[in-house]
């Protein structure tokens, strides 16, 4: 049995220390295909687009992200604050917005695919000295309390009334064949999804009935 070396043990931890330091490397370093595509996803990183958004019957020329939503254009970059972010998910709707005369959460569209449509917000649809008759309904029947889910409220309920005008059915629409009526019922059905923290709802379905010719 050879004599104990203590210099032959070190040097053996020494080269078992080094191989496993080479082995952790070369699965940690990216390899040679891997950089490209690294390099692909850091070109695609969305940059600004020139869009010209329609709002309320005016044109304006935008440089936004991609990823900017119309309710964020229309807030930070038009300074239309009327339309309100409130849960960002599209559950509230008090972001809610026409476009091309339909309802639509604006924080769940892009603006960039708004692009030759027509938006109108709350702003666009009466004026302190012209009021819409669904803004005169909420003032009449105080259709509002603190007021954040009004302009949501106002502008869905506005396309919900043509919705109604055209035929178009809701879950609770009875005869589908029958021509299509009114009523306290199809309006809670096609307003639930817009909230009203404060519980205005019964005067927001006087307000609405009011301008539908709806007697209650």
């Amino acid at each position: 049995m050879p004599d104990f070396d203590p210099h032959r043990r070190q040097l053996l931890k020494a080269s078992t220390v080094a191989v496993g330091g080479v082995a952790v490397a070369s699965q940690m370093a990216p390899s040679a295909e891997a950089a490209p595509a690294a390099q692909a996803a850091a070109s695609t990183t969305p940059s600004t687009m020139n869009i010209r958004l329609k709002v309320n019957g005016i044109e304006h020329q935008l440089m936004v992200d991609p990823r900017t939503t119309l309710l964020d254009a229309l807030r930070d970059r038009l300074h239309l604050t009327g339309s309100k972010k409130g849960c960002d998910q599209g559950q509230c709707g008090a972001c809610t917005v026409l476009v091309d005369g339909r309802r639509v959460t604006s924080c769940l569209t892009l603006a960039v695919m708004q692009e030759g449509h027509e938006v109108t917000t709350i702003e666009g649809l009466g004026t302190p000295t012209n009021l819409h008759p669904l803004q005169r309904a909420f003032i009449k029947h105080d259709g509002y309390q603190c007021g954040f889910c009004t302009p949501g409220q106002i502008c869905s309920a506005v396309g919900m009334l043509e919705e109604i005008r055209s035929g178009a059915p809701s879950h609770v629409t009875a005869d589908l064949n029958a021509p299509l009526q009114a009523g306290e019922m199809e309006f809670r059905e096609r307003m639930s999804g817009n909230l009203c923290r404060c519980g205005a709802y019964s005067n927001i379905q006087e307000a609405i009935a009011e301008v539908a010719g709806v007697k209650r």
